[in-house]
């Protein structure tokens, strides 16, 4: 079915085409699913009962939709259609810069533009409800995200600090007061959980403490440029050369916000590889930690270069649409067909 949809465009029918792309899309969300049940009981247990250090099944209803699988799984969902938006929107602005303003040209601009600039603002509140989620299971996890060392009421979001764990404060901060109450329990003066209050059972702080950062930042970058750019589209039918460069430079944005969100999920359940039950040190391995070493290393070596030749290629197949249409004659039809692509 992948290939079909990949390569099948002018090979066979549309509806051939269509119903794989579709089933494509299906299978890959029916994966995710189970994927995220798993890894959400990880960080949320439910559906079980221990029998000589052993956890049995009671429920698999529980155990499939524990109390953090929805917001997950819907966090995912969106994450990954955020992630195709800009990477759509980015790709149809680069053949935009290279003077191809093509009919799928700015089809495909547009698709990509709207979509995120819907998406968005509903990713930013499903992300809260995530966050309260968090604070109710997984309160360590919430502290060392905002930076809160000592349990307290009225707390500040912290924007910008360097955690110091040694001396248990965060250097240089910069904080609005009371905020972090208000989004965490919705009340201005609103008590929540420091990291003094789980010992030394939470994860490490820095890490933790940027990623999120990082993933809000771009995702409050995402919301202002699809908006922007909607905007453009809307009341000008059109974007600036400004705008178009934006969106190239914002094409993997939604990669970057989603890595830095796994980031949080798995670092931020640190010192536990099944929250409250078992701790990573108690699952580590035997294998020689030289060995598990060469197998981490491999595995980013051969990513690197899978990520490396997907970005070549995806602009590599931009600039050839680009170039077949400058060479078309002022006859043809202003426009590519995937068949062109099957040389590349």
């Amino acid at each position: 079915m992948l290939g079909i949809m990949l390569f099948g465009r002018g090979r066979v029918s549309e509806w051939v085409h269509t119903t794989a792309t579709w089933l494509v899309a299906l299978g890959t969300t029916a994966s995710a699913f189970w994927i995220l049940a798993l890894n959400s009981w990880m960080h949320t247990p439910a559906g079980y009962e221990m029998i000589n250090g052993q956890a049995h099944i009671t429920s698999w209803f529980d155990v499939i939709f524990n109390p953090s699988f929805p917001y997950r799984m819907t966090h995912m969902l969106l994450a990954s259609g955020l992630t195709v938006s800009f990477l759509l929107a980015g790709i149809s602005a680069y053949r935009w810069l290279k003077k191809d303003t093509a009919k799928e040209v700015m089809a495909s601009l547009r698709a990509g533009v709207f979509v995120a600039a819907v998406l968005i603002p509903i990713q930013i509140f499903v992300g809260d409800l995530h966050g309260l989620n968090t604070l109710e299971h997984q309160p360590a996890k919430l502290a060392a995200m905002e930076g809160i060392w000592k349990t307290q009421n009225g707390v500040p979001a912290v924007l910008f600090a360097l955690p110091d764990e040694k001396s248990q404060t965060n250097k240089f901060e910069v904080a609005i007061p009371n905020l972090a109450s208000l989004y965490l329990t919705h009340h201005w003066d609103g008590e929540v959980k420091g990291l003094d209050a789980f010992g030394d059972k939470h994860p490490p702080v820095a890490p933790v403490f940027w990623a999120f950062r990082i993933m809000v930042g771009v995702g409050l970058l995402m919301l202002a440029v699809s908006w922007w750019s909607s905007f453009e589209l809307k009341r000008h039918q059109n974007i600036s050369t400004l705008t178009a460069k934006v969106l190239v430079v914002m094409t993997f944005a939604g990669w970057v916000a989603l890595i830095s969100g796994w980031y949080v999920t798995e670092i931020g359940r640190q010192p536990w590889l099944v929250y409250g039950l078992l701790t990573t040190a108690q699952a580590a391995s035997t294998v020689p930690a030289t060995n598990i070493a060469f197998t981490l290393a491999t595995y980013l070596a051969l990513y690197i270069a899978l990520l490396s030749a997907y970005i070549s290629v995806v602009f590599y197949l931009a600039n050839k649409a680009t170039n077949k249409l400058e060479n078309k004659s002022p006859a043809e039809p202003n426009s590519i067909n995937f068949t062109e692509y099957k040389n590349a």
